[in-house]
């Protein structure tokens, strides 16, 4: 039974979530899975990814072959780093210490950047908020300016026009 790592498509229409399983290659796409190993939402921005990592590189190694999106997945999220480096500690050129030391810097390097991506995503939405207000606030005042304006010219222009005061009764 040859098992693919792969995504289950859930969600509604134009809002897709995605469960990271092992399945059999001869299963449906949504169909039964051997083990879910996580879940990935691309509708946030950076898009959200949970994985479990060690049971999602024991698959690796059992010889699990993941599809293309799975494999980006895997790789965004260290999957792949940590069994490359698991391959290095059986061929014996470092302990396993020394590999979960460098996979652990690896994450947090990882997660710093995620972070900053999201800091200016947040940046840049605040910015752009602010730009719509001050041009509308800008476009109000020059409205006002030209009414205003507008109401001096005709009243200088026409002074019968003028607002007279109303006979007492």
């Amino acid at each position: 039974m040859p098992a693919k790592i792969r995504l289950q498509r859930h969600g509604k229409k134009g809002k897709p979530f995605f469960h990271i399983a092992v399945m059999d290659s001869r299963a449906k796409r949504d169909g039964r899975c051997i083990e879910r190993l996580g879940s990935y939402n691309p509708n946030t921005d950076p898009a959200s990814i949970h994985i479990d990592v060690d049971k999602a590189v024991d698959w690796l190694q059992k010889g699990a072959q993941p599809t293309d999106t799975a494999r980006a997945i895997l790789s965004h999220t260290g999957v792949r780093y940590k069994k490359h480096l698991l391959g290095g500690v059986k061929k014996g050129a470092f302990d396993e210490a020394e590999a979960q030391k460098r996979f652990d810097k690896w994450l947090r390097e990882k997660a710093d950047k995620i972070n900053d991506k999201a800091k200016s995503i947040a940046e840049a939405k605040r910015e752009a908020h602010q730009r719509r207000v001050d041009s509308k606030r800008k476009a109000g005042e020059e409205r006002k300016a030209a009414a205003q304006a507008e109401g001096a010219e005709s009243s200088q222009a026409n002074p019968e026009t003028q607002a007279k005061p109303l006979p007492k009764a």
